[in-house]
């Protein structure tokens, strides 16, 4: 009896420290998640303001706590794929995403940010989202220039995310993302088609009225 007890009492000991070890490791994962998501959502704050470099500089200091992350949860790989994480990485491809567009520059690849293609995906997803509203505030400020290149990526982005056509479980819930896409995108084409037209119609206004007033009728 006190050899099963002793052998017991290893295993278990072997066990706490397994647990002790990963419960560790998730509670530094998470705080660098939520580090993650904060710098994330003040990147695109920092966009939406114009503040370009801020925006960059913020999203390279998001990289950087996922990259703390990936090492502390490399031998923990149910935790590397879990909820937390895969939010973090969302957000940061998001911010990313949304840079990138907004300033004409190459978008970056799920390996260069780091993080995974679901994760990825749903970034390009959400990144609709905020493209819509750059382009809105473009409007408003009668900057109608951008508008057009921004709605054609929006567009190519949801002609991506409909070809993807996998479980739930696999892509953590693009279905859901890509309908709220489609509808984004066309409420969107719309307000910009209204936006151009009333341009349109006052430019040909103000024409007629120039032509009036010079006699030239």
């Amino acid at each position: 009896m006190d050899s099963i007890r002793d052998d017991l009492e290893a295993i278990a000991e072997g066990i706490r420290q397994d647990f002790s070890g990963k419960d560790s490791a998730r509670e530094k994962g998470l705080s660098l998640c939520r580090e993650t998501i904060r710098h994330s959502s003040d990147a695109i704050r920092s966009l939406h303001r114009q503040e370009y470099e801020l925006a960059g500089r913020t999203l390279s200091s998001a990289g950087s706590r996922l990259d703390e992350v990936n090492h502390i949860l490399g031998d923990h790989p149910d935790l590397l794929h879990s909820g937390f994480v895969h939010d973090a990485q969302k957000e940061f491809a998001e911010g990313s995403i949304t840079l990138a567009l907004v300033t004409g520059n190459p978008l970056p690849a799920p390996a260069s940010l780091g993080v995974s293609p679901a994760a990825y995906l749903n970034g390009l997803g959400e990144a609709v989202g905020e493209l819509r509203r750059y382009l809105l505030d473009s409007m408003r400020k009668g900057e109608l220039a951008p508008c057009d290149r921004l709605l054609e990526a929006m567009d190519d982005i949801y002609g991506v995310l409909v070809t993807m056509d996998f479980p739930d479980a696999m892509t953590k819930g693009l279905r859901r993302t890509t309908d709220a896409v489609r509808g984004i995108l066309e409420k969107t084409r719309g307000e910009l088609t209204m936006a151009l037209r009333q341009r349109d119609l006052e430019k040909r206004l103000a024409s007629f009225e120039e032509r009036a007033s010079s006699g030239k009728m």
